[in-house]
C-alpha cells in the first residue's frame, strides 16, 4: 500500500474512534512506528545468537551455585561494592571504579535485606539468551534497580514498576578477563601503551565489555489481585513472574530484530500478548484491558497512564488512545481465538510480534469487526 493511501486508512480508523483533525495528527505523530522492517532472511535466522555477555553470565549463574548470587554478582559487577546512597555516583572512588575499572579496595556494598531470595537464570529466546534476576522481596528489587541502573543511587522506583532490562551495563569483570586472555597470547609481559591500544580497540564494540540483564519482581502483576484473576494467590503469583518475564522478553525481541523498544502502548500490546500467552496459552482482551487500567466498572489508575508520550497527549488524545487500545486488543484475541494450535507452536509468538509489528496501532484496531490474518501481515 503506498503511504499516501496508509495514512488516509489511518486518519478514517482515528476519526471513527471519535477523533477530530487536531487530534489525528497528534496521534499519527504518537503512533508512528520505529520499528525496521523485517524480511524472511531474517525470520529465517531466530532464534539470533547470544549477545556477548550472556557466556560470562552463565559463568555466573553457574558458579553462584557454590555460594550465592549475590555474593558472586558482587565480585563481578563493580557496581554491587557501593551501597545506595545520595550522591554516590558523583564521588570519586565510584567513578574510578564504574569509569576506570578501579575497584575499591574496601567498604560497604550493596546490602540486600533477604539476599536467600534472589536468583539468577538464563532465559531463551527467539532473540538470543538473556540473564534474568529475580528478587522475591520488593525492596531488595528496588535496591537492584538502583544500582544496576540509577547508579547507586536512591532515585524511587515507581511502585508500578515490576521489571526492567537493564542496557549498557559496563562489567569490568569481562575487560579483565579479555586483558588476560590477550596478555597469555603474549611471549613477553606487554607495555601499559600497549594494553592501551588494545583496550581501545576492543572498546569499538561495546557489546565486548557492556552487558544487558533483566531483573524482576515478583507479586501481581500489574497490581491486579487474584480474585480479579479467578485465580489462587499462589497460581497467580507463579502466573505473574512468567508474563513479567516473558513481557520484558518480547521487548528485547524488538529492540535486537526490529532496532525499536519504545515507552510507547504499542509496544505494550506486544508485551502484553506474550506474557499472556506465554502464561496461559490464550489472549484475553479482557484481561489485557485489565492489566493497562481501562476495564469498564473498575476505572483505576493504571499503567496506560505511562505511556502518554514526551510531551504528554492531550487529554483529548489520550481519549481516543484508550479507545483505540479495547479495538486492538479485541482483534489481537480475535486473531489467537481462531488458530490457537498454530499459535501455540514454538515460536509463534515471536512470529506474530514481528509480524504485527508491521503495522501500526490503528491498523491493529481497524480490525476490531473484521479479520486479523496473517496474509495482512506478509
Amino acid at each position: 500500500m503506498q503511504n499516501e493511501e496508509r495514512v488516509a486508512r489511518r486518519r478514517e480508523t482515528l476519526r471513527a474512534h471519535g477523533a477530530e483533525d487536531r487530534v489525528i495528527d497528534e496521534l499519527l505523530e504518537y503512533n508512528h512506528s520505529t520499528f525496521a522492517p523485517v524480511d524472511q532472511e531474517t525470520l529465517a535466522d531466530l532464534p539470533l545468537a547470544d549477545e556477548p555477555c550472556v557466556a560470562a553470565w552463565r559463568n555466573y549463574a553457574q558458579a553462584a551455585n557454590e555460594s550465592s548470587v549475590l555474593e558472586e554478582l558482587g565480585r563481578r559487577l563493580v557496581q554491587l561494592r557501593f551501597p545506595i546512597r545520595e550522591g554516590i555516583s558523583q564521588s570519586p572512588t565510584y567513578r574510578d571504579a564504574t569509569l576506570k575499572g578501579r575497584w575499591p579496595s574496601s567498604g560497604e556494598g550493596l546490602v540486600l535485606e533477604h539476599p536467600e531470595q534472589l536468583t539468577l537464570t538464563i532465559n531463551p529466546t527467539h532473540a538470543g539468551a538473556l540473564p534474568v534476576l529475580v528478587s522475591d522481596h520488593r525492596a531488595d528489587f528496588e535496591r537492584l534497580v538502583q544500582a544496576l541502573t540509577f547508579r547507586n543511587e536512591p532515585r524511587p522506583v515507581p511502585e508500578s514498576m515490576g521489571a526492567c532490562i537493564v542496557g549498557g551495563l559496563n562489567n569490568w569483570d569481562r575487560i579483565a578477563s579479555h586483558r588476560r586472555a590477550w596478555e597469555a597470547t603474549l611471549d613477553r609481559a606487554p607495555s601499559p601503551t600497549e594494553w592501551n591500544e588494545e583496550f581501545a580497540r576492543f572498546r569499538q564494540n561495546k557489546g565486548n565489555y557492556q552487558d544487558r540483564v533483566i531483573i524482576l519482581s515478583t507479586g501481581p502483576y500489574s497490581a491486579v489481585t487474584a480474585d480479579r484473576m479467578g485465580l489462587s494467590e499462589d497460581s497467580w503469583l507463579d502466573s505473574s513472574l512468567v508474563i513479567r518475564r516473558e513481557h520484558e522478553c518480547a521487548h528485547y525481541l524488538t529492540l535486537r530484530v526490529l532496532g525499536s523498544m519504545r515507552n510507547n502502548l504499542i509496544d505494550e500490546l506486544f508485551a502484553d500478548y506474550a506474557g499472556l500467552v506465554s502464561a496461559f496459552g490464550r489472549y484475553s482482551s479482557d484481561v489485557a484491558l485489565r492489566f493497562l487500567g481501562i476495564e469498564p466498572g473498575h476505572e483505576r489508575p493504571g499503567r496506560i497512564d505511562n505511556y502518554r508520550g514526551d510531551p504528554p497527549l492531550s487529554d483529548p488524545s489520550f481519549a481516543v488512545l484508550k479507545r483505540l487500545m479495547v479495538a486492538a486488543t479485541r482483534a489481537l484475541e480475535s486473531f489467537h481465538r481462531d488458530d490457537p494450535v498454530k499459535l501455540s507452536e514454538p515460536g509463534a509468538v515471536a512470529g506474530t510480534i514481528l509480524g504485527l509489528a508491521r503495522l501500526t496501532l490503528e491498523e491493529i484496531a481497524s480490525f476490531e469487526n473484521g479479520q486479523l490474518e496473517l496474509e495482512e501481515l506478509s
